[in-house]
């Protein structure tokens, strides 16, 4: 079974292609309602939003402490999302959760909609941080650790991030810090799908070998299948990984999950607009 699990994390890590359990009920809901806010749009980032589903499903179904109708509660545990251009995945929880009305994704990136084509925290609730500027939101999510500390509080925070946007040196200036601060309040974690906006990891700038990298940065760190709901869901009810240092998971995603002709096509990071008939291809795909 090791040796099984090791020869796939080999394969995915070389060919950037995962092969990942196939969606549940719940999964495809999630998904329409991205797509709902891409037609609502007319534009968006698929493959960024597609890839993220189960990571913010576990979160928010069984990890976080929050109150849809008080956002801004004290005890809440935060959840950053650095890799802002996935906002429709976020707007899909918040939406599905009551934080937001699920009428407002048919709004997306419409100019008197709340829903941009990044999250804003003055206008969205459930928002913890505004985000677009990649390579911030572990900065963030430092500080809001250090404060929950500082007064006391157990309150966790969890910041979710893209595997192109940690090219960004902010990010590293980050760790350090975190690190230092023995955050083990904090736990980031990588949307690992091997590909950015203008191609593949591998070509652009080559993360690997990325377990070791955030292991010298000081966190402990462990790998998920990151559309693995029972495997993500084990692993994010036990963080922190050790109990004196923050903690990395690598969730090893395909980008565009559910959406087969956009699986793994980094031309479906984001689309302009839609040809005719694409959006409805894409219901008829999580169905």
């Amino acid at each position: 079974m090791m040796e099984a699990s090791m020869a796939r994390k080999m394969e995915v890590v070389a060919t950037g292609i995962a092969t990942t359990p196939e969606l549940d009920d719940r999964s495809k809901f999630l998904r329409r309602l991205i797509v709902r806010g891409l037609e609502g749009g007319g534009r968006g980032h698929v493959g960024s939003s597609m890839s993220l589903v189960e990571i913010l499903r576990v979160l928010y179904d069984d990890v976080l402490r929050y109150r849809p109708h008080e956002p801004k509660w004290a005890d809440r545990d935060r959840m950053i999302l650095s890799k802002g251009h996935g906002c429709l995945a976020l707007y899909a929880i918040l939406a599905d959760k009551g934080f937001i009305p699920i009428e407002a994704l048919d709004g997306f990136c419409q100019r008197d909609s709340i829903l941009g084509g990044h999250p804003e925290s003055a206008k969205v609730a459930g928002v913890e941080a505004s985000t677009g500027s990649l390579g911030h939101g572990l900065s963030f999510g430092v500080g809001m650790a250090l404060a929950q500390r500082i007064r006391r509080r157990d309150n966790r925070v969890f910041v979710v991030m893209g595997d192109g946007e940690i090219n960004e040196g902010s990010v590293w200036e980050a760790a350090m810090c975190a690190a230092k601060h023995k955050l083990a309040n904090l736990t980031a974690l990588i949307d690992y799908n091997k590909i950015q906006s203008a191609g593949f990891t591998r070509d652009i700038q080559e993360l690997e070998p990325l377990v070791d990298k955030w292991r010298a940065f000081g966190f402990a760190v462990t790998e998920v299948d990151g559309h693995d709901v029972a495997a993500l869901r084990s692993l994010l009810r036990r963080v922190p990984v050790q109990a004196d240092r923050p903690s990395a998971i690598v969730c090893h995603t395909v980008k565009g999950k559910g959406i087969a002709f956009a699986e793994n096509d980094p031309n479906w990071h984001h689309r302009n607009k839609f040809a005719d008939g694409e959006l409805a291809k894409m219901y008829a795909a999580l169905a």
